[in-house]
């Protein structure tokens, strides 16, 4: 999932070559590996490795959260809140938001159903009349923060539960899980922000 974000926030990029070269990028997507095999055969292949990794990964959060319900019936008289970071405890909910985001972002610039430009809409031109609303920049910038915390909190925890980390290193983990977060996510904000502000357009 992580490297798919990787390679869709480089693909947005292609905004700033211009319509032509953001357009043709998108038909690319639905293209690559003609004539081998069918269009779309690949995307289609790497859309259902995602949806596997998502059911996969709820799985997973919810099966722990139950592990440590039933390791600790009895909740804590007194909290522990220091040790705790607000992504940690918005983990489950900022899950649940980036789901439901991620549906509407697939109606909104995937099929245009949901956009103000209409399904027979090319992406450049969905991309920019979305992004021209501020409410709906708002959604974006909201969601992708979320999205930062959500990613920051899991590389960190997933260094912790593979034991990559120990006292000595777990600085070093949290400024590299912050600074990746941070730049990923700054790499998915600039593009609504530069519609918005019509230095794309």
């Amino acid at each position: 999932m992580i490297l798919f974000l990787i390679a869709h926030m480089i693909g947005n990029l292609h905004v700033y070559q211009g319509a032509e070269a953001f357009n043709s990028y998108s038909h690319w997507l639905r293209t690559f590996g003609e004539p081998a095999f069918p269009p779309r055969t690949l995307l289609t292949a790497i859309e259902v490795v995602l949806v596997i990794s998502v059911v996969a990964h709820m799985w997973a959060a919810i099966s722990l959260w139950r592990q440590a319900r039933a390791a600790r019936p009895e909740r804590y008289a007194v909290k522990k809140t220091v040790a705790q970071s607000y992504a940690s405890k918005t983990m489950r909910w900022g899950g649940v938001i980036i789901i439901l985001f991620v549906v509407y972002h697939i109606l909104d610039l995937t099929f245009g159903a949901a956009n103000p430009a209409g399904t027979d809409s090319t992406p450049y031109q969905r991309l920019v009349a979305g992004f021209q609303n501020p409410f709906v920049t708002a959604v974006y910038v909201i969601t992708l923060i979320l999205l930062g915390m959500h990613l920051r909190h899991g590389i960190w925890s997933a260094t912790q539960t593979l034991g990559q980390s120990n006292k000595r290193r777990e600085r070093t983990v949290n400024y590299f899980a912050i600074a990746f977060s941070v730049v990923l996510i700054a790499g998915y904000l600039i593009v609504p922000f530069s519609v918005l502000f019509g230095l794309v357009d």
